[in-house]
């Protein structure tokens, strides 16, 4: 898969920050999944292959229902 360019970019831009390229991550997916969500699907499914941190803060970021 490609990564969209102006993820790449804004990747690129952070250097070896990496506090500041995992909270941009968060933004992203949070992002991702709440228009998921406003678009009708009817779940979420996570695969955290038993990192679940990342995974709880996307979680802890979307409105609930």
């Amino acid at each position: 898969a490609e990564i969209p360019r102006w993820i790449r970019l804004r990747l690129q831009a952070y250097g070896d920050d990496l506090v500041s390229i995992k909270a941009f991550g968060l933004e992203v997916v949070t992002d991702l999944c709440q228009r998921l969500i406003q678009g009708g699907a009817p779940a979420l499914h996570f695969y955290t292959m038993n990192q679940s941190v990342a995974t709880e803060a996307i979680l802890s970021q979307l409105p609930h229902a």
